[in-house]
């Protein structure tokens, strides 16, 4: 049920990412492929470390009584969670996104396709880790905390959690091809990663800093002197839950959204300047006058067609000339021969095959 819920839930941060690639959109194989190792891979490398690091704290903390005296007999769970979450799981994610990076360069164009990369492989460890989660509820009290998972986990359409981690070290990456400059080329994959363990190392630090301020103000730990719920988790509402967890991601990662939001939107401005200055010397069949003029009026949320002619040829057209106006200016930027450049060339020769 868990998992069923969760892929239906993940086909709205699909769609929002779909949108967001619209100019020059990936294969679907690609966005399956990020997906994929999310949901394989990366929770498959986390697991065992998580387990390990997890371990390795109890025992610390069973050799410190101190410890356990402040945060009571959760201590273990609370001291390891800002650790372990942060550390393995942004690695094992980061893999996957850097993979794409170095293999398929020719794709990774700027700081929107690196958001993108990164949150598709955030949404798929999202995918399995929340049914994991509602399994292990089911196991330890006998009832499933399906709606509390779900909402948390997808709270704000489900970019606020594992999506916006990874999508930060993504765009990180995206940043490194995208600018001119050599040492942000260093520079920027090291600061995306990081401002993604950091968000995710607040999220996993709630828990602690609670107990801690409990210990502080009361000089006990934090007791749960709750009762059994009368009615199943299983039954709870999920919009409510989902409502309220999307305020606090909202209020809490902010700065987060903000940098990522003015990113995008400098990532925007930057694809459509590339495409006006590079289709510029094109003449027919690649752009006809018409289609530049178009071009030139392209905005943010606006996406332009080909007019008189089929979606599906109007599509791929619009895609053709993106992709090769922004391969020119990667040639250039590497100081070799635009006329020669192989990509180049395929991108010329398919739009003439889609004219004809």
């Amino acid at each position: 049920m868990a998992l069923a819920a969760a892929i239906l839930l993940a086909l709205f941060p699909l769609a929002i990412l779909w949108f967001l690639d619209r100019r020059e959109p990936e294969s679907r194989w690609l966005y399956s492929i990020a997906v994929l190792w999310g949901a394989l891979i990366a929770t498959g490398l986390a697991l065992p470390l998580n387990n390990y690091i997890f371990a390795a704290v109890a025992g610390f903390v069973k050799v410190h009584p101190d410890v356990q005296a402040i945060f009571g007999a959760k201590a273990g769970l609370i001291l390891g969670a800002p650790i372990a979450g942060p550390l393995v799981e942004e690695t094992s994610k980061g893999l996957g996104v850097l993979l794409l990076f170095w293999l398929l360069r020719a794709e990774f164009d700027d700081v929107r396709d690196g958001f993108i990369y990164g949150a598709l492989v955030g949404l798929g460890f999202d995918l399995f880790e929340a049914p994991l989660y509602v399994l292990i509820g089911y196991v330890q009290t006998g009832d499933a905390p399906l709606s509390f998972q779900l909402a948390d986990r997808f709270a704000l359409f489900g970019l606020a959690g594992h999506t916006l981690y990874t999508g930060m070290f993504g765009m990180g990456l995206g940043l490194a091809r995208q600018t001119t400059r050599p040492w942000l080329r260093y520079a920027a994959p090291v600061g995306g990663w990081l401002l993604g363990f950091s968000a995710h190392f607040l999220n996993n630090s709630l828990g602690l800093l609670f107990y801690l301020y409990t210990f502080l103000t009361t000089g006990k730990p934090f007791h749960d002197e709750s009762t059994p719920e009368a009615v199943s988790k299983v039954t709870e509402p999920f919009f409510s839950l989902w409502v309220s967890h999307s305020a606090l991601r909202l209020l809490g990662f902010f700065p987060f959204f903000l940098v990522v939001g003015v990113m995008l939107w400098q990532s925007g401005i930057w694809e459509r300047q590339v495409i006006r200055e590079e289709l510029a010397d094109e003449t027919e069949p690649v752009i006809t006058r018409e289609e530049y003029k178009a071009v030139k009026s392209d905005r943010i949320f606006k996406t332009r067609r080909i007019q008189h002619t089929n979606r599906r040829i109007s599509v791929a057209i619009v895609k053709a000339q993106n992709e090769l106006a922004i391969r020119k200016w990667r040639v250039k930027q590497s100081g070799q021969p635009v006329e020669t450049d192989p990509l180049v060339v395929s991108w010329r020769n398919e739009l003439v095959r889609l004219r004809g």
